[in-house]
């Protein structure tokens, strides 16, 4: 979504009116209640029944029907509720109300292009007044285009600049529009309550210093202004001035990356499937490419003409081609078997990145490609599920500090490795790690096994040691530790009392060995 932004100013020029100069008008278009219509609309209520939207046990939005109960905005939800015992109290979704106001953008840039998101239920755009014959006749088009599409209450003002065009919608009737002449944005704002500024505690600090609206606000000296308030203040005062030079920068409309391809008649048998799908991988991969993307994590939607629907989201360590996407494809059906012939499938880029954060390095970085295709053929005969890549993630032992993922897809949880983990061994970490602990034994000088006492002491030094209790002892050469500790000390029938030592031999060799309930075993090797 597109911001509007402040136009650079010249410092040697100084303009003399409030008027930015002819082509620099702008029109906001004001849909009044917004969060309530996306509420009215996700949850399929009536706009005409008493409805408000609460964020945070307040009510932020109200219906008509709500305030002509005493429902408003700022009021508590259980005080609203005892004001108007009928009222429907939704939840406030923002992400809701900014994907139902898409619809509104787009139906205006069916008659003005350039259109510039503010917030949901608001937006600014320049004034077509040529094509149109005139700015009050460009607002009925917009103004009949939008009542076309379903938007009864919209309210549209222009003016020289976006806050006083926005002050102009705000008090338009319904379904029309108030013209701020040019040049006259400062006298038009001056009668309006300091309340319109959006900043609340200096609404608060300036009614107390007396200044009631906005011409109060405007007669400071811009210079003391800046010295009271800050940046903030003195561009709030700009606006109030009726000076606002910022720019409705046309947003940009999102990309449509999704490709699809139908089958008729229906197929039922993977490889056509896959084969017959390859087109439109080499096509979504083709239009990534045209605009500089790549995609690192795609879903593929497979539906079935009974109306069954298979969706699996796949990601990539690098990023997908053509050949990646049938891969998954086939790997997606043989794992989840459509029950009917398939009549769809959907290749849906779910994270796209630039190309160039992907590229080749100068000096050969990036991954090779020839791994990569050998990885995905051990996946393509054995499964995705069977291929996995090791990372590092926290944990008090070297087993849960492993994370084993698919390979090409990125962990989904994985624990933090900034954490202390209380009781764990320092570095380095062994590099064999056994899947299953080894039996071993620690004797001391008198060739009694070595234990822990409660407080964490050992009985004796360790003085012989074997891992494999069918080896002959091997006699210690150094040794660290004891590493105790108390897992799940609260639940007795998981509790642990685990003690961890770092044992080196005198032929080189170091092990990780751990002891519990007088029971030595051998966790891992440092190789």
């Amino acid at each position: 979504m597109a911001v509007l932004t402040p136009s650079p100013v010249t410092p040697t020029a100084t303009p003399t009116s409030s008027a930015p100069g002819p082509g620099r008008r702008v029109m906001v278009v004001w849909c009044p209640d917004w969060p309530v219509v996306a509420a009215a609309l996700a949850a399929e209520l009536s706009l005409d029944s008493a409805l408000a939207v609460v964020e945070r046990g307040e009510v932020f939005a109200c219906s008509a029907a709500a305030r002509a109960e005493g429902v408003k905005r700022g009021m508590r939800r259980r005080d609203a509720s005892a004001r108007c015992p009928e009222l429907v109290v939704v939840d406030r979704v923002p992400e809701a109300e900014t994907a139902s106001f898409e619809a509104v953008l787009t139906s205006v840039e069916q008659v003005s292009a350039g259109v510039a998101p503010v917030q949901p239920g608001l937006c600014a755009l320049t004034v077509p007044s040529r094509f149109y014959g005139g700015e009050a006749a460009a607002a009925a088009a917009v103004a009949e285009h939008l009542v076309s599409v379903g938007v009864w209450d919209c309210r549209i003002g222009i003016a020289d600049g976006i806050f006083a065009a926005e002050q102009a919608a705000r008090r338009a009737p319904t379904q029309d529009c108030r013209v701020v002449p040019v040049g006259g944005s400062a006298d038009f704002l001056a009668p309006l309550p300091v309340a319109v500024l959006a900043d609340a505690d200096l609404v608060s600090l300036l009614r107390r210093l007396g200044l009631r609206t906005l011409g109060d606000f405007a007669a400071l000296p811009a210079r003391d202004v800046l010295t009271r308030f800050g940046a903030a203040g003195a561009w709030l005062h700009r606006q109030a001035r009726g000076r606002d030079d910022r720019i409705a920068v046309a947003r940009q409309a999102p990309l449509e990356l999704t490709q699809r391809i139908a089958f008729e008649p229906p197929l039922e048998t993977i490889e056509p499937i896959a084969f017959s799908t390859r087109q439109t991988a080499e096509r979504t991969v083709a239009e990534l490419a045209r605009h500089g993307l790549v995609c690192t994590e795609v879903r593929i939607v497979v539906s079935t003409e009974s109306g069954w629907t298979g969706s699996r989201i796949w990601l990539h360590s690098r990023w997908f081609t053509a050949a990646d996407l049938v891969d998954r494809l086939y790997w997606q059906l043989q794992g989840d078997p459509a029950p009917d012939p398939v009549c769809e499938v959907r290749i849906v880029p779910e994270t796209v990145e630039s190309l160039g954060d992907h590229g080749e390095g100068l000096w050969g970085s990036a991954p090779d490609e020839r791994v990569e295709r050998g990885v995905a053929r051990l996946q393509g005969m054995l499964g995705p599920e069977e291929v996995l890549a090791p990372a590092v993630q926290g944990g008090r032992t070297p087993r849960r500090r492993q994370a084993m993922t698919p390979w090409g897809e990125r962990p989904a949880t994985v624990r933090p490795t900034s954490l202390p983990w209380p009781g764990s061994i320092p570095p380095p970490a062994p590099a064999r790690v056994f899947a299953e602990p080894q039996p071993a034994l620690v004797t001391s000088g008198d060739g009694r096994p070595v234990a822990v006492t409660d407080r964490g002491l050992v009985t004796g030094d360790p003085v012989q040691f074997s891992v494999d209790r069918m080896s002959p002892p091997t006699r210690v050469q150094a040794w660290a530790g004891p590493w105790p500790i108390d897992e799940l000390w609260w639940d007795p029938a998981s509790a642990r009392r685990v003690a961890r030592f770092q044992v080196v031999g005198v032929d080189g060799s170091a092990w990780l060995l751990v002891v519990e309930d007088g029971r030595w075993w051998c966790e891992a090797r440092y190789d």
